[in-house]
């Protein structure tokens, strides 16, 4: 069964790039709503002992997410909404991690490490940020604010290092990073100038960022077995 909802969300994906490419308003109403559904009945047919609370909210505010941006060209409010339901699903996606590792392990980054890994991240967050700031209007402290939130969704991915199985590890990381390799590029596109298929770029990486999010944290239990 799992397999064939992995199927189904993997068609509704390619349905939704494909919107981006073609234009296909239809096709896009459709498949877009789709994707967190069949994310969410692929995480729900895992074993009932690893399923977390915190994940299902991450998947049901990302879900909410996605609807408020669709409304964004007829609705400036949507977009609005869609920073607040994404910033919930960053926050209920770091609460996800720390119950997704374990909590006595030397083998974690220590002291100056947590430091040098976690500098690009917050070189690329802050830079963002930076160069977005003049044009951000009246939307400055939202945008820092969920750029924040962001950043420390990411960090705290990094911090499982050492705390979970090497794929949950880089799964987890991986996804965080499409996620805001993904809203980067919404924000420059939507703030700063036009980028070159945007939505298929957006999509594609989001998409992913989501699979592996919830691959890598259920891949956490897999130690134990």
């Amino acid at each position: 069964m799992k397999k064939i909802i992995l199927v189904l969300f993997v068609f509704v994906s390619m349905g939704e790039i494909v919107s981006g490419v073609v234009g296909a308003e239809a096709l896009h109403w459709i498949c877009k709503p789709m994707i967190m559904i069949t994310l969410a009945v692929y995480y729900f047919r895992h074993d009932a002992n690893t399923r977390s609370t915190s994940v299902a909210l991450a998947i049901l505010f990302s879900f909410t997410g996605d609807i408020a941006l669709m409304f964004e060209s007829a609705h400036q409010l949507s977009f609005v909404i869609g920073l607040l339901t994404f910033l919930s699903a960053h926050i209920f996606y770091i609460m996800a991690y720390r119950q997704h590792q374990h909590k006595l392990v030397v083998d974690g980054l220590q002291g100056i490490q947590k430091i040098r890994f976690a500098f690009p991240i917050i070189l690329a967050g802050s830079g963002l940020v930076v160069i977005l700031y003049p044009v951000l209007g009246v939307l400055k402290l939202p945008v820092i604010v969920y750029a924040l939130v962001l950043a420390l969704m990411v960090l705290n991915a990094l911090f499982r290092y050492g705390r979970t199985t090497t794929a949950s590890f880089w799964m987890v990381f991986g996804g965080a990073i499409l996620f805001m390799v993904s809203d980067s590029i919404l924000a420059l596109n939507k703030f700063l100038m036009p980028v070159p298929q945007a939505s298929v770029l957006i999509m594609s990486s989001y998409i992913l960022a989501q699979f592996l999010l919830i691959e890598g944290l259920c891949n956490h239990f897999k130690s134990s077995e």
